[in-house]
């Protein structure tokens, strides 16, 4: 049996990752504590045993690394640099009220990154330079287009960028409504469906996100895939960076960012 030390950092990704996920599917269908973070937003119990069996992986095969994780905050790690970002459960309200529409992500800044569909059983995954995916034993590359028209958009609040930039005006430009369909995913498994093809874009508002647990796992696969991925002003992702736009190719891009007021 491969040692946990002996995993590539792709391969401790993908652990984590399924080790999260296995606990979210079981347990679906149970009662489900929920703790209040505020504002309107709140954990599950399944959120925090996931992230605790996320935690457990990366601490078996990378004792030295830090991790970020939404529900224990920044814990462990030294001065290498290293730091895993953990999202237990991306979608908890989906997943609370029976919608499956959720996912697992696990990235390691600069580096590898896996995300999980637990009901869906597939697993996305990059090692930074390439981006694939694996379905019942069967893994292929990840090959994005924009084919579908569908562009998903994130409407859960709190709205930095209004009233410069909201969500909901973009969804009623008409020429959004010429080119693309919209869908609300609620959940960042929809970038992991940009990297895929089943997508054609991604839209949230916000400030950086490529350092947000939610967001890095996805932004690491959509890069890696070849997507054009940039903050919702057109500018590279970073500290002063607002939002996001992850588009299967660059035509699809630029049709967006006409739209975001850039």
């Amino acid at each position: 049996m491969t040692e946990p030390a002996d995993l590539s950092d792709v391969e401790v990704a993908v652990a984590a990752a399924r080790a999260g996920a296995e606990v979210v599917r079981g347990s679906y269908g149970t009662r489900l504590a929920r703790i209040d973070k505020g504002g309107g937003d709140f954990a599950t119990t399944a959120d925090v045993e996931a992230e605790r069996a996320v935690l457990a992986v990366i601490r078996a095969a990378r004792p030295g690394d830090a991790v970020l994780g939404e529900e224990g905050g920044r814990q462990g790690g030294s001065d290498t640099g290293r730091q895993w970002w953990v999202d237990p459960l991306c979608g908890t309200l989906n997943y609370a009220v029976g919608t499956l529409v959720v996912a697992v992500n696990v990235a390691l800044r600069g580096g590898a990154a896996a995300v999980v569909d637990p009901f869906g059983d597939e697993v996305f995954l990059t090692d930074g330079r390439t981006a694939r995916v694996r379905h019942r034993g069967v893994e292929s590359d990840l090959v994005p287009t924009s084919a579908s028209r569908l562009v998903d958009v994130n409407l859960d609040p709190p709205f930095p960028g209004a009233p410069a930039f909201r969500a909901v005006d973009l969804l009623a430009r008409p020429e959004f409504v010429a080119s693309f369909r919209p869908r609300v995913v609620s959940s960042t498994l929809a970038l992991a469906w940009v990297a895929a093809g089943r997508r054609a874009a991604y839209v949230t508002d916000g400030g950086d996100l490529s350092t947000s647990v939610h967001f890095a796992a996805g932004i690491a696969l959509c890069r890696a895939a070849g997507c054009v991925v940039t903050g919702i002003d057109g500018a590279p992702l970073g500290p002063a960076g607002r939002g996001l736009v992850a588009a299967a190719d660059a035509a699809t891009h630029r049709q967006l960012l006409s739209m975001t007021g850039n």
